[in-house]
């Protein structure tokens, strides 16, 4: 049966499931953002733990079968960055540390509107162009909550 599971996790199943699965977060997050199913599935540590599981997978196949060393060579350039992002398990592990960068700063986002009481539409906004854009979307939260606090915090 593991080895059923095994063979069944390949990097493009993991990939569609990831993408997939963070999905219905950011769709809670934009419609439910205080309801209790929210909270236990995209505020809790559920939806980190998986992602960061099959980010450990990832590069436990790596170290098994490649050279896991050759991530640091991504610092001598963007042509050994290219290079890197060629190999499909590099890139997937980078893809769900975008994606789970991305739901903790809309997870950020959605708490911190609620503090400054920050209009839905510009956290729907907000939360949109995270998903899509992640430091965009940031950013444009930041300019949005600066007019709802009416104060700029260099540190907060």
């Amino acid at each position: 049966m593991t080895d059923n599971f095994l063979s069944f996790l390949t990097y493009e199943n993991i990939y569609y499931i990831a993408n997939i699965g963070v999905i219905p977060c950011w769709i809670l997050l934009i419609i439910l953002p205080n309801h209790i199913i929210t909270k236990f599935f995209v505020k809790s540590v559920i939806i980190p733990s998986l992602l960061s599981t099959a980010y450990i997978f990832i590069a436990y196949q790596v170290y098994v079968t490649e050279n896991i060393f050759e991530i640091f060579n991504l610092y001598l350039g963007l042509n050994e960055l290219y290079a890197l992002f060629s190999n499909e398990a590099f890139l997937l592990i980078f893809w769900l540390h975008f994606l789970s960068i991305n739901l903790f700063v809309g997870n950020w986002i959605v708490s911190d509107a609620r503090v400054y009481m920050v209009s839905k539409l510009f956290v729907i906004l907000a939360l949109i162009t995270t998903y899509f854009t992640g430091p965009i979307g940031l950013v444009f939260y930041w300019l949005i909550r600066i007019l709802y606090s009416k104060k700029i915090n260099y540190y907060d």
